[in-house]
């Protein structure tokens, strides 16, 4: 169905579900986002982010001036509108109060619900003259290979200062107050090719050396904070072949951005003493992906979210997440930002699903934390 103003946030989304937007082909997600708006008569620009890296679309953004002069807060809101890879048709239903795919794949609730929840904030506050102090929307591009849209918008183009990201997959009612750096390794294993069943003294596995160098890794859980995975690995070009290349990508999570660094280091120098023991060379590159924020209970704006959400009925809980989120990417970059449990679960399976009630419920939030802003003073802290 298409996308309409004159639709609830239900019908929203069920439109924006149903077209299939992996990393790199939001086209028609960002058609329908972007009509929404224009039938409001808000003024939408799409940025250079598509070209850049190779996808179908930019990222959008939208900007609706304050309703007065009386001060107030302004608040940016980002929701990603890419998926992780669907494998199958996406055809939600509507069964006991929740909105599942009936075929077996992703529903898009990550993201699509927060698209859908923001779109229809928006049109209430539009449609209803709600006075506000400012609202900017930033819907991405390509969130799940890395948070490159965020990473490629431009964000001095936001004039508000504090935001909201809808992207933790937990009850309503869960502030994301402290989130992970992550380093993520890749490692390229030189050996030398022989015969294996003629000559296998003559070579050096590539193979040999990466298992190495992955047995001596401490992995999964290493501590409260810490976490560390290797989840690629690839080499070999034949059974009876000594392997003369092995790749690998691994990364590493903390809390605490000096052990983030600590276990990937740890990472390399396993990776290095493998390859030398094995008499084989290693390539090594590692990229920060995104760095770790920290907020308190008691900073300003955690205290707006929590009084929004007592507001709307919910009751506030500050939490620690071990993933990545576009929050990410505004905090590094001054900003104050904060990712809310919107109620999706099960995400990136096929069991996906989120309930009717949390999408109303989330435009409520919306509302409300719009509603709280217009009695704050500052740049959010």
């Amino acid at each position: 169905m298409p996308c309409s103003v004159t639709s609830d946030v239900v019908d929203v989304f069920l439109s924006l579900a149903t077209v299939q937007s992996p990393s790199g082909a939001e086209r028609p997600v960002a058609d329908l986002a972007a009509g929404y708006l224009r039938e409001l008569d808000l003024e939408v620009s799409e940025d250079a982010a598509g070209g850049a890296l190779r996808g179908e679309a930019g990222n959008l953004y939208c900007r609706i001036p304050a309703t007065d002069g009386n001060g107030g807060l302004p608040l940016f809101f980002c929701a990603h509108m890419d998926t992780v890879p669907p494998d199958a048709p996406i055809e939600p239903v509507i069964s006991f109060g929740a909105i599942r795919n009936s075929a077996p794949t992703i529903l898009g609730a990550d993201n699509k619900a927060s698209v859908a929840v923001m779109l229809d904030a928006i049109r209430q506050i539009v449609t209803e003259g709600r006075p506000h102090a400012g609202i900017e929307l930033v819907f991405t591009v390509q969130e799940e290979v890395g948070l490159l849209g965020a990473k490629a918008f431009d964000h001095t183009r936001l004039h508000a200062r504090t935001g909201f990201v809808y992207d933790h997959a937990a009850s309503i009612g869960e502030i994301i107050t402290q989130a992970p750096s992550q380093y993520t390794i890749e490692a390229t294993f030189h050996g030398h090719p022989a015969h294996s069943g003629i000559a296998p003294e003559q070579g050096r596995s590539a193979i040999a050396a990466a298992a190495r160098a992955i047995a001596e890794m401490r992995l999964g859980r290493i501590d409260d904070e810490t976490t560390a995975n290797v989840g690629l690995i690839r080499g070999g070009t034949a059974r009876n072949i000594v392997p003369a290349q092995c790749w690998l990508q691994a990364e590493a999570r903390s809390l605490d951005p000096e052990r983030a660094r600590r276990q990937s280091q740890a990472m390399l120098d396993a990776m290095a003493h493998a390859a030398n023991v094995e008499e084989c060379s290693v390539e090594t590159s590692v990229t920060l992906e995104y760095e770790a924020y920290r907020y308190r209970r008691a900073d300003p704006t955690v205290a707006l979210a929590c009084e929004a959400l007592e507001k709307a009925g919910h009751e506030p809980s500050t939490v620690s997440a071990g993933g990545g989120a576009d929050a990410h990417v505004f905090n590094q970059r001054g900003l104050h930002c904060l990712n809310l449990g919107n109620g999706m679960a099960k995400i990136h399976t096929a069991d996906e699903e989120i309930a009717v009630a949390d999408l109303s419920a989330m435009v409520d939030v919306t509302l409300a934390l719009v509603e709280t802003a217009r009695t704050r003073e500052g740049d959010g802290g």
